[in-house]
């Protein structure tokens, strides 16, 4: 009876898994669940976000500034999606997350229509499942930035350019060059350089080079291209002058490559580490799937992809700033691959361990908080520890605890090794959409978030003090500046500098009138009789 209970429930989620109700179970809990609800995080969603919400104010729609300064690190377009989807909604976490998370979802459909157009449709859906389910799909397609955006072009740029090298086209040579042209206005040159040279590479290898040079300068297309790109550059240049070219084409792009920006450097083999983790809990299914490199000899869809992924890698090992996601530019395709090739995943040690140790992690972050708080003297940290310790004790760690009961009923299952690790991605996506995300998100953000709701509902100008988080603006729906703080206004100060800021030499009075981990917002006032 229970072996034939056994085989009921396996029969039950293997039918599951082949249904369209697995891919929207997936993509509800990883990509849309909760988008709305979770502060923005500084600096990069806070940045963004400020960025638009000031362009709304200003009512200029052609340069870009945070903070009353120009914002040279990224083009144009989110900022435009994002400022529509304001108009729309409102100004809240909904609408300035919603063009990332459409972004995301159309990121998943191209992926599936390109699997299913090169594969089957079994294939084209553990395809969708394996990227909707890789952790970091979600957090980029649930971001304020311009990152699922990117991603998307960038999808449909280059699966396109596959497209047209088995079957030519001249409407779908010229499209490729409208992905570019969007892309170029969403993140910059990354746009073309990938596209430009894994195509090269791949009509190169089969001796189709000078096919090659006659697409990629296509009169029409590069007229489309330009035809994209040029008028907001035009409308810049008249607008704010040589400042944007400067810092983004000089700073932003050939600087960031030189060397490492904002403190994220790493060694030459970050990428090749950061590669399975950004997939978890697929790590294993990843490394099962390079036994495949030696198909890439022989069939033109996985050459193609493998020197996708190969050249994202490597330009990115060489560039001085690295971040995890910049990986993500060259996955689109090889999850395809991984799906393609799901039976040879036979070793379940090699697939469920990673998946394992993660979940192992998730379930003692209260305790692991707990120790990093008692090993650090610097205030900021030790704060921030100590409240996530907290938060992720009781019923958070419970809810956990119980996500983590269910890898041992899901290994035991009588499913094939990938069958049971789409699941735990099932179970892993829905612990870090409902716990992990939220409270860590909450930890770090809730106190700079309601700091500025409640300087907003008193109407009280605020200044920064020896810290920048451009989400506090959002809220507080204001340029905040660094400088000193004068009567009448309230500085924002970061946990770790309050004493300081109270104890330095000031004709004015000081009063503390909120504080919630890191943010404490402190008054000045003139003294009695001034």
């Amino acid at each position: 009876m229970h072996v034939d209970s056994a085989g009921r429930v396996s029969r039950v989620l293997e039918y599951f898994l082949a249904s369209r109700a697995a891919i929207v179970l997936a993509v509800a809990i990883a990509v849309v669940w909760g988008f709305w609800a979770a502060p923005l995080v500084d600096l990069d969603e806070g940045a963004f976000t400020e960025a638009t919400r000031e362009m709304i104010a200003s009512g200029n729609y052609v340069s870009i500034y945070l903070n009353g300064e120009p914002r040279n690190d990224k083009p144009i377009l989110i900022y435009w999606l994002q400022a529509a989807s304001v108009h729309a909604f409102g100004l809240n976490e909904f609408a300035l997350r919603l063009p990332s998370v459409i972004a995301g979802l159309a990121w998943l459909w191209v992926l599936y229509r390109f699997a299913r157009r090169h594969t089957d449709q079994a294939t084209a859906s553990v395809a969708v499942l394996l990227m909707a389910l890789s952790v970091y799909v979600g957090v980029m397609a649930k971001a304020a930035t311009a990152d699922a955006l990117l991603n998307l072009f960038l999808a449909l740029a280059m699966f396109d350019i596959y497209n047209h090298s088995q079957r030519p086209s001249p409407a779908l040579l010229r499209r490729i060059f409208v992905w570019i042209g969007l892309g170029f206005l969403t993140k910059g040159p990354v746009a073309v350089v990938f596209p430009f040279l894994v195509s090269g590479l791949f009509y190169a290898s089969y001796g189709r080079w000078r096919e090659w040079l006659r697409l990629v300068f296509d009169p029409l297309g590069l007229l489309i291209f330009v035809a994209i790109v040029l008028p907001w550059h035009v409308a810049l240049y008249l607008d704010s002058g040589w400042v944007f070219f400067e810092g983004f084409y000089l700073g932003h792009n050939v600087d960031r490559y030189s060397r490492p920006m904002e403190g994220h450097g790493g060694g030459i083999l970050y990428y090749a580490l950061v590669a399975p983790l950004i997939v978890m809990p697929f790590a294993g299914w990843f490394l099962s799937n390079l036994g495949g490199l030696r198909q890439a000899a022989t069939q033109p869809l996985d050459r193609y992809i493998w020197l996708w992924f190969f050249s994202v890698l490597l330009v990115f090992s060489f560039s001085g700033t690295k971040l995890p996601h910049y990986l993500l530019y060259g996955m689109s395709g090889l999850f395809v691959l991984m799906a393609r090739n799901r039976e040879g995943l036979r070793n379940p040690w090699l697939a469920f361990v990673p998946a394992a140790l993660l979940f192992g992690l998730f379930a003692i972050l209260a305790q692991m908080f707990a120790v990093l708080a008692a090993g650090t003297s610097r205030v900021y940290e030790k704060s921030l520890f100590e409240s996530a310790a907290q938060a992720f004790s009781g019923w958070p760690q419970v809810l956990i605890v119980l996500g983590v009961l269910t890898l041992p009923l899901i290994i035991s299952l009588r499913l094939s090794v990938w069958r049971r690790l789409l699941l735990i991605g099932i179970a892993q996506a829905a612990v870090v959409a409902g716990v992990i995300a939220p409270t860590v998100v909450g930890v770090l953000q809730a106190g700079p978030k309601a700091a500025g709701l409640f300087a907003r509902e008193h109407a009280k100008e605020l200044v920064y003090y020896r810290t920048f988080q451009p989400s506090v603006s959002v809220y507080r729906q204001q340029v905040i500046r660094r400088q000193p703080a004068v009567p009448g206004q309230w500085a924002y100060v970061r946990v770790d500098h309050v004493d300081e800021f109270l104890g330095a030499p000031s004709p004015y009075q000081k009063r503390i009138v909120f504080s919630q981990v890191p943010a404490t917002l402190i008054a000045v006032e003139q003294e009695t009789g001034q």
